[in-house]
């Protein structure tokens, strides 16, 4: 099938695959998943896709809005998780690419991310999409107790000028 957009019936799939990323300790801060509801609410509706084959989501991509301020419409958060059984087959890639150009569709000018530095399949996907470092937020937050960094990347829109 490819790559589509996410519809709730998908949502158990995602989940589960979101679960995976959150028991790695480098793909979020979350210690667990939340329910569709908190998701759906949480997350633009014309920017989340999976990649499905065959009725087996491999991973899912979405965009979350940074603020409620009418200023920083324009401006959101990237979330990409491929399954562990699926990775390095360029599923994060081909999500993050399409999530990218519809969110230019839809008047975003800047998306961001904030990204373990241990987790390098995920920013080295990200600098290819032409995210680029901004800088380290050192002990942004503490998980398990510890404090973690996460690296901020950026990627300005080059037709919403």
């Amino acid at each position: 099938m490819g790559i589509r957009i996410l519809v709730p019936s998908d949502w158990e799939q995602v989940k589960l695959i979101y679960e995976k990323g959150i028991a790695t300790g480098n793909a979020t801060f979350q210690t667990t998943a939340p329910s569709f509801e908190e998701w759906d609410n949480s997350h633009l509706i014309n920017c989340r896709f999976v990649d499905d084959q065959d009725g087996t989501v491999r991973g899912w991509a979405a965009l979350t809005p940074v603020s409620s301020r009418c200023v920083y419409a324009g401006v959101a958060e990237v979330s990409v998780y491929v399954d562990p059984a699926f990775s390095g087959k360029g599923i994060g890639s081909d999500l993050l690419n399409l999530l990218v150009r519809q969110s230019e569709q839809e008047g975003i000018w800047t998306l961001q991310a904030g990204i373990f530095p241990e987790n390098a399949a995920s920013l080295k996907i990200h600098e290819k999409a032409g995210f680029r470092i901004l800088g380290v937020r050192e002990k942004i937050g503490k998980q398990l107790g510890l404090w973690r960094d996460t690296v901020l990347l950026e990627r300005r829109s080059q037709t919403i000028i």
